[in-house]
């Protein structure tokens, strides 16, 4: 029997994705503007009212979120974050599990950093200013026991999940991101945080990040089952 042929990540369609609240009212203010044209051009001609428009309404392309992203998610819609229900559980093969609420997260020691991401699909975003947590304050706060050989991670877009080895975990870089070029995370990028790892590609980093699990054994997440290496090195064939 020949294997099966891996899954690709299928990139959001751009109608798809959730305008935020600044951007919807860009639109409203924008249709606003259309009316006024309309109503101002009573002698022109439907195509002049059309073309006028058209020049005055901003276009979509401008609205959602690019500089360079695309946006990929398994579920429809992505998850929401709410502040007031939000609660990140680290738990599994360690000393101190904890439960914590976005104040708890905030409260958080965090430190920035600047890397370059790279999806498996072929496209890569340079000099991303990251600002998050870091591994060795998650190590210091929950204490994992000596059985706890790989890190789960769960998102709020269920069923997805991904596992570094303690060693990956541990990084140069690599974060529990809350903030991405200076704002919050937006929907879109895995609000309210993020994995980052530089050194893999993208489908590693668990967006919409809501539980950490310590575990001893291997678990292949949602893209290994469907054909990648659990290994993500970036430049590297990660198809089996």
């Amino acid at each position: 029997m020949q294997p099966e042929e891996p899954q690709h990540p299928t990139e959001t369609p751009r109608d798809r994705l959730p305008l935020g609240r600044a951007a919807f009212l860009g639109t409203i203010a924008a249709g606003a503007i259309g009316v006024g044209l309309i109503s101002r051009m009573g002698g022109m001609g439907v195509g002049g009212i059309v073309g006028s428009i058209g020049n005055a309404v901003p276009s979509m392309n401008g609205i959602v979120p690019t500089n360079g992203w695309r946006i990929y998610n398994v579920q429809d819609p992505m998850p929401t974050f709410d502040p007031a229900s939000y609660t990140l559980t680290i738990d599994g093969e360690v000393e101190n599990p904890v439960r914590l609420t976005w104040s708890d997260v905030q409260d958080t020691p965090m430190v920035t950093s600047i890397s370059d991401f790279h999806c498996v699909t072929g496209w890569s975003v340079e000099n991303v200013h990251w600002k998050g947590i870091t591994p060795a304050t998650v190590l210091d706060l929950v204490k994992p026991k000596a059985t706890a050989k790989h890190v789960n991670f769960q998102s709020l877009e269920e069923p997805y999940f991904d596992q570094l080895t303690m060693e990956q975990f541990t990084l140069k870089d690599v974060l529990l991101a809350t903030e991405m070029d200076g704002l919050p995370l937006k929907r879109v990028h895995g609000a309210p945080m993020r994995l980052v790892i530089p050194q893999m590609y993208g489908y590693k980093g668990v967006k919409w990040l809501s539980h950490i699990t310590f575990e001893p054994e291997a678990t292949r997440g949602y893209w290994e089952t469907r054909g990648y290496d659990a290994d993500a090195w970036v430049g590297r064939d990660v198809y089996h």
